[in-house]
């Protein structure tokens, strides 16, 4: 019984921490996005307002905002994989709360499969991307780097989803599992 609840403590204080990562990453993805387009309107409105004299620009900023949100998404899709899971409460609202749970921890081993998929892939392109050298479109950046970020947050997604599914179908743990309660 002790081992079991030392167990639950560890994958809960790991799904804690890898969350807290995967938020950091997310706020950080978030308020580099914010800055690009807050820097690219304004460039915009200064040389609109000083009718071209000072025509500033920020370069790829398309580009920026786009794999800038993609690191948002996956981040905050890592670290939130346990409060967002649409539960279907004709099929379930008389179950007792234990069962529930168990029946979300299968639906988290969908996820687990989700993230492993998009890591191996991602992982598979950022690979191929440094062999042929591959850029990006605007600022030419080099694309396996991009890449493999996107690969290791796809990866938290899946540990995460897999660390929710032992805590929902070992224990009957759901959400309460994230907070202590």
């Amino acid at each position: 019984m002790q081992s079991t609840l030392h167990f639950q403590h560890i994958l809960n204080r790991a799904s804690h921490w890898l969350a807290l990562i995967c938020r950091l990453i997310a706020g950080i993805a978030l308020i580099g996005l914010l800055a690009v387009t807050m820097a690219d309107v304004s460039t915009r409105y200064l040389a609109r307002v000083t009718e071209g004299a000072i025509s500033l620009r920020v370069s790829g900023s398309v580009e920026l905002v786009s794999y800038l949100m993609l690191f948002a998404l996956l981040a905050a899709m890592s670290a939130n994989v346990e409060k967002s899971q649409v539960v279907v409460e004709a099929f379930s609202h008389r179950l007792p709360q234990a069962i529930k749970n168990r029946l979300q921890g299968l639906y988290f081993l969908g996820f687990m499969a989700l993230g492993f998929i998009l890591f191996v892939g991602l992982w598979d392109s950022a690979a191929a991307a440094a062999r042929h050298g591959t850029t990006t479109q605007d600022l030419r950046l080099p694309m396996g780097p991009i890449y493999q970020l996107a690969a290791v947050l796809s990866l938290l997604l899946g540990l995460r989803s897999f660390i929710h599914a032992l805590l929902g179908i070992l224990y009957g743990k759901g959400e309460e599992a994230a907070h202590g309660e």
